[in-house]
């Protein structure tokens, strides 16, 4: 999807092909069964031209995000922030600015209830 809204215009796959990590060579049905994913989930729009089609967003960056995170938080992490935030911490992947943003915003959140 990064791909896609970068562009700013509808793209093909070989666009994104293209523009994928170099270490991280997908094949080609990978990528278009990817693509197709996000087309049922109503995240992407095709449209077919010559032998080619063309993958456009229906959905903006920030509505996705917020989306795909409340997905994984509740497949993975039982629908518990506290859960995800200690998956990050007990795997030492939360520094001291981690943890001082984190409080931040939480203080930031109940200041807005």
């Amino acid at each position: 999807m990064l791909i896609v809204w970068d562009y700013d215009r509808p793209v093909t796959r070989f666009e994104i092909e293209e523009r994928l990590d170099g270490d991280r060579k997908l094949s080609p049905t990978t990528i278009l069964s990817f693509l197709a994913r996000l087309q049922e989930r109503g995240f992407l729009e095709v449209t077919k031209v010559g032998k080619n089609n063309l993958y456009a967003p229906v959905i903006d960056k920030d509505s996705y995000m917020k989306v795909e995170s409340k997905n994984i938080l509740t497949k993975l992490y039982r629908n518990s922030a506290k859960n995800f935030i200690a998956a990050l911490y007990d795997g030492d992947n939360l520094s001291a600015d981690d943890i001082a943003e984190l409080e931040e915003y939480i203080t930031q959140m109940k200041k807005g209830q």
